[in-house]
């Protein structure tokens, strides 16, 4: 089924178990039906909110998060998928996420997951290179994901922060655990912010930001009214 309309009825609200979000044309109206004759109202899109935070405007700052940040505002994507819906949050927000060169990533071993094997798969599927962390490179090559190895921060000789002072790294993946490892990564997210190379911090949003890339391929990005 495929509905190509201007405006969606609420009766077709009613049946988006039957749909996918490829059936529905994107910049289709879509009609709300009463909230209070649904016990379960269903949505055919996703929303994903964005913090805009002002890391650039202060030098020497940390910009892994903490639970006392502050956001100076928020952006918002919304998509039919979620991968096309965070892809619009991250440029709402200023974070241009690369379409070719390589991606660092080094995880902590608790993410190490389903989820983080996939956006390295997904990355090399669209023609990046992954490099990594000897720890994070054994992981990925056991699981059928080829990748070069850089040495860490404190293990000399041309490290990670060499390799994205160079201008070689178009994208970080980075999860830490522990004070340590924190203060170890700092040079890597100082290097970041300056030369604004999209820097995630989490599995969650790193996975997230992979399936970003992916979606670009479902076709141009649109804008619309939310009252539209």
């Amino acid at each position: 089924m495929e509905i190509k309309a201007d405006i969606v009825t609420a009766e077709q609200v009613i049946n988006w178990d039957f749909l996918s979000p490829s059936d529905l044309d994107p910049m289709a109206t879509v009609a709300q039906p009463d909230p209070f004759t649904l016990a379960d109202p269903k949505t055919p899109w996703f929303s994903v909110k964005e913090a805009v935070l002002p890391f650039a405007r202060f030098p020497g700052v940390d910009t892994i998060l903490g639970p006392e940040m502050r956001s100076t505002g928020e952006v918002m994507g919304w998509d039919r998928s979620f991968g096309r819906a965070f892809l619009k949050a991250q440029l709402g927000a200023g974070t241009l996420l690369p379409t070719e060169g390589n991606v660092f990533v080094s995880i902590r071993d608790a993410d190490k997951g389903a989820d983080m094997l996939e956006a390295a798969k997904i990355l090399v599927e669209l023609g990046f290179a992954i490099v990594a962390t000897r720890g994070t490179a054994g992981w990925l090559t056991e699981n059928g994901v080829e990748c070069e190895i850089v040495n860490k921060v404190y293990e000399g000789g041309r490290t990670i922060v060499d390799r994205l002072k160079d201008g070689h790294i178009s994208l970080v993946f980075n999860t830490t655990e522990g004070a340590q490892a924190v203060e170890d990564s700092r040079d890597i997210r100082a290097v970041a912010l300056y030369d604004k190379i999209p820097y995630f911090t989490t599995a969650a949003a790193s996975h997230a930001a992979a399936l970003a890339m992916q979606a670009r391929s479902e076709g141009d990005i649109g804008v619309r009214s939310l009252q539209g």
